[in-house]
């Protein structure tokens, strides 16, 4: 039995990109998946940066150079890099409210041997990855 199964999606303009990824997460029940690729484009996005409280958003015209991340329907952790018209790049915490423009492809990997959680172990103040065997 193949362990590693790749789904592969399409946003549409007005679509949400966060939502729509955990959509999917949900909806294949993945327990342990990864961002393989996802580009495309935004007209607003929404990002937390490092260690901040607030989240940060904008409207325009945005390409996404970069979503990597771990997914699971028990919790994900996502990050984005964008660049704007003049090149300028940003990223940080993917965070609701990031519309896409004209499109995004989205990749993501799974694999049937693992099972992610998050869970507020005391390492920090978040809850982190923990990770599940399964032989």
């Amino acid at each position: 039995m193949n362990d590693i199964t790749a789904h592969v999606f399409r946003l549409a303009p007005g679509e949400d990109l966060k939502q729509r990824i955990e959509e999917m997460v949900t909806e294949k029940q993945i327990q342990a998946g990864w961002i393989g690729t996802c580009i495309g484009s935004l007209t607003r996005y929404q990002l937390r940066f490092a260690n901040a409280a607030a989240i940060t958003s904008g409207a325009g015209y945005f390409e996404i150079v970069c979503v990597a991340g771990t997914v699971s329907c028990n919790g994900s952790h996502l990050h984005m890099a964008i660049s704007d018209g003049n090149g300028k790049t940003i990223g940080g915490h993917l965070c609701d409210g990031c519309i896409i423009y004209t499109t995004a492809e989205v990749v993501i990997v799974s694999s049937n041997k693992h099972v992610f959680s998050r869970v507020q172990d005391g390492s920090t103040p978040w809850p982190e990855l923990q990770v599940k065997n399964i032989e």
